[in-house]
């Protein structure tokens, strides 16, 4: 899956979609860390800003779970 810069859906979510299904298809795992900001970034062609936008709507929908100064963690479901 990858993401498309002029398409109508907004970066960030098309990234947050992205991830997502990446766990639910098992290729992110419950307890392992999700890319980082600057991964994200580097990977996809985005903004730091984008990255950090996408991880919090996964935060707030109960995906993923952030511990300061580690990272971002796929939640067990």
């Amino acid at each position: 899956m990858t993401i498309d810069p002029d398409g109508p859906v907004p970066l960030y979510q098309q990234l947050a979609d992205l991830l997502r299904a990446e766990i639910e298809a098992g290729r992110l795992l419950p307890n392992r860390p999700v890319p980082s900001e600057n991964t994200l970034q580097q990977q996809y062609g985005i903004s730091r800003d984008t990255a950090r936008h996408a991880l919090r709507l996964l935060r707030e929908d109960g995906w993923i779970v952030t511990v300061r100064g580690k990272g971002s963690f796929v939640r067990e479901r």
